[in-house]
């Protein structure tokens, strides 16, 4: 619904597929039909949201099917959600996918005054329906294209990497973060500095994304979970202990 809902606020087209063990890759990524008129395949695409077809998707923005490569049109944007307790029917995605997401989030529960409202505007219709744009495919772009002239200093550069690498000497860590993650947080971090209406990023704005971005990167040793440990605890742990770089301007 979330997907759905701002798909809708932007003008783009949305595609879901629930994901099940039957599921082909063929009916995910598109197939080549054969056209009769004209004696030619043609390429039907299908919503890219299969496990194998998202890594090359997701990374590279591109899909290939029958050895030939077709380009995602921009903005191409990856929504998933996670049940928080109950898994059973659904399969955990492996490391190498869930280092492919920028950042993951948590909503928790609405309070008391916002789920009755939720309530109230669902009472004869879903608000979805009534949902209008509020911007454009192209105002996406141009946005992700002006995240890129924020300014970086070398040394909050420097804060990204050391606590990326942090993660990878950390006695409760077993599989720290791997360079995605470095260049998901410099990434993420622009964007951030961007919204905040600056065109430089601070320290703050690093530590601000640390769990987000680096949280679901992280497995977390035998012994950890043995003691409960939750990858939130250790990336508080590193934000105390990386040193945090002084005045960038």
């Amino acid at each position: 619904m979330l997907a759905k809902s701002l798909a809708a606020s932007l003008s783009c087209q949305f595609k879901r597929i629930q994901f099940t063990p039957d599921l082909l890759p063929s009916d995910i990524t598109g197939v080549s039909i054969y056209n009769q008129s004209n004696r030619e395949f043609e390429f039907r695409p299908g919503p890219v949201m299969a496990q194998s077809a998202l890594l090359e998707a997701m990374e590279e923005l591109q899909i290939s099917v029958d050895g030939a490569t077709h380009r995602l049109e921009p903005p191409f944007i990856v929504l998933a959600t996670q049940n928080p307790i109950e898994y059973e029917g659904t399969f955990p995605l492996p490391e190498a996918q869930l280092d492919r997401f920028l950042i993951r989030i948590s909503l928790g529960y609405p309070d008391f005054a916002e789920e009755l409202a939720i309530i109230e505007r669902q009472e004869q219709s879903h608000p979805i329906d009534a949902l209008q744009s509020v911007a454009t495919p192209e105002d996406v772009v141009r946005l992700q294209t002006a995240a890129r002239d924020i300014y970086v200093d070398g040394t909050v550069r420097e804060y990204i990497v050391g606590l990326a690498e942090a993660t990878r000497n950390h006695e409760d860590v077993a599989l720290g973060a791997s360079p995605r993650a470095s260049l998901g947080m410099f990434r993420m971090a622009r964007a951030y500095a961007l919204v905040q209406n600056r065109d430089y990023v601070i320290p703050d704005d690093v530590q601000s994304l640390a769990f987000g971005v680096i949280g679901h990167r992280i497995i977390l040793s035998p012994a950890a979970r043995m003691r409960r440990m939750q990858p939130r605890e250790v990336i508080d742990r590193l934000l105390d202990s990386v040193p945090i770089p002084g005045a960038v301007r």
